[in-house]
């Protein structure tokens, strides 16, 4: 689930998480009385939860096709490629938001680009409400998938520009950790209220978002950009506070500005001259095996493979699934510069193999008519191995890493064709899952198993680790140095 992270988040500071951690538990009269001057962390949290509202849809899109597969199959009367259809269009709407979400956030700004968004999933959640077939129901689809596909540039990319570089990690986490909240919530919600009722509770968290724009400042950092000298100014200010002085931050931004834009634009085939092959192998290996891992396949329809294994799997199944996501993706953020990203990934992806392999030898025992008792058991603990190990890890780690490793004048370019990948990977898994659990479930777990495996290898031997370094060490061992980067990075 974690296709939902940034282009922007190199600006994630290692000790990002334990800042925000120290200034939320801050107790001492001094202490306060220092924040309140310096850096009013309330409005900071204002704007970083306004804009996780978009996380949050995002994640309740994901999480709205597992638990309504059935009722929506059987009120429809939906073939098995139709409703595939619905649970995957959404990654093509996502595709297509992704690509563009660049553009428009650069266009008309971070909250334009926002509210854009919003738009766009309530239209489409009303599409699904009203839905009496099959077509409207993709119309709904795609257009939420438009929309969290920008969310999914959008949201990280403005809190990275408005957070203080010391809580600028803690406050990113909360994009990741809102996705997986988001797809919990849905999980649950759908296994007490309809489908049709479902779909107009994805219209809440667009309504807060639209609401809190209003009480935000717009990104100070795009305003510099597009040349708003005042607006920049008055919303440095609100962000750090009436009394800050913020006359060394107004002028590192505008230095970092116009440093930029004295840079060569890359293009798309300038990613493929040999200076610049080794990242893009791993940038794009990283989104194949995590999509390849099976993921969305899984996640999209979680609750009709636990029914497959026994009809009392379904509801136990599903919320522990939901359940489990919020805590070890926490886990996952807390370890993430503490273990480093190789071992971590490489941990996560061991999992994800264990789980797929458990959840195979399930179907592969129910096929045969063996150990039928423990046929539901060994799924449930698949599924539920697969997705703790997946968000501790495979989710969040290859965005991170697809962050440190180009150079920031190729980084526009290649964060477009990282994200392209992924959506791709996305939707191939999410359409296909259902045709590879007709033909054998077994080898359907089976085959994801494997990729599970070629990843460890994958990251063993190609991907660098990139604990403790700081950008340009990462970029100088596995890019050629790039004359007058060295201050931008």
């Amino acid at each position: 689930m974690a296709i939902g992270q940034h282009k922007d988040s190199e600006n994630c500071e290692n000790n990002g998480l334990q800042a925000l951690e120290e200034s939320l538990l801050i107790s001492s009269p001094e202490c306060e009385n220092a924040m309140k001057k310096e850096s009013p962390l309330w409005m900071v949290l204002l704007c970083t939860l306004v804009a996780v509202c978009g996380s949050f849809e995002f994640g309740s899109c994901v999480g709205y096709s597992a638990p309504t597969q059935s009722v929506i199959r059987e009120e429809l009367h939906l073939s098995l490629p139709q409703y595939s259809m619905f649970g995957s269009i959404l990654t093509i709407g996502a595709m297509v938001g992704a690509v563009t979400s660049g553009l428009i956030a650069d266009f008309i700004g971070r909250k334009g680009a926002m509210r854009i968004s919003a738009t766009f999933c309530i239209t489409g959640w009303l599409a699904v409400y009203l839905s009496t077939g099959a077509l409207s129901l993709d119309f709904g689809r795609v257009l939420t998938g438009y929309g969290i596909g920008v969310f999914s540039y959008v949201v990280p990319v403005f809190i990275a520009e408005i957070a203080p570089k010391n809580l600028r990690g803690g406050l990113t986490t909360l994009n990741q950790l809102m996705i997986v909240t988001g797809a919990s919530i849905s999980f649950l919600l759908g296994t007490v209220i309809t489908w049709r009722t479902l779909a107009l509770t994805g219209i809440i968290p667009c309504v807060f978002l639209i609401v809190g724009l209003w009480f935000v400042p717009e990104s100070p950092r795009w305003l510099a950009k597009v040349g708003n000298e005042k607006g920049f100014l008055v919303a440095l200010q609100q962000l750090r506070g009436k009394d800050a002085d913020i006359s060394d931050e107004a002028t590192e931004i505008k230095d970092y500005n116009e440093a930029l834009q004295s840079l060569p634009k890359a293009r798309l085939l300038d990613l493929f001259q040999s200076k610049y092959i080794r990242p893009v192998i791993i940038g794009v290996g990283l989104m194949v095996f995590q999509q390849f891992g099976g993921i969305n396949g899984i996640g999209f329809y979680a609750s009709e493979t636990f029914a497959l294994a026994g009809p009392s799997s379904r509801k136990t199944g599903t919320i522990s699934y939901a359940c489990l996501q919020v805590p070890i993706t926490v886990i996952g953020a807390m370890l993430m510069d503490r273990s480093g990203r190789k071992p971590l990934i490489m941990v996560s992806a061991s999992g994800t193999f264990l789980g797929c392999f458990l959840a195979g030898a399930s179907f592969f025992l129910k096929s045969h008519g063996l150990l039928l008792e423990w046929v539901p058991v060994l799924a449930i603990s698949g599924v539920l191995t697969y997705i703790a190990s997946f968000s501790i890890g495979m989710g969040a780690v290859p965005w991170v890493i697809m962050s440190e490793i180009f150079p920031i004048h190729v980084k526009g370019a290649a964060g477009s064709l990282v994200v392209l990948v992924n959506w791709l990977g996305a939707w191939a898994v999410s359409y296909t899952f259902n045709f590879l659990m007709s033909w054998s479930p077994s080898g359907t777990f089976f085959i994801y198993s494997g990729f599970s495996l070629l990843t460890i290898v994958f990251v063993a031997k190609i991907v660098p680790e990139t604990k403790g370094k700081t950008l340009e060490e990462i970029q100088a061992s596995i890019n050629p140095p790039c004359k007058g980067l060295e201050t931008l990075n």
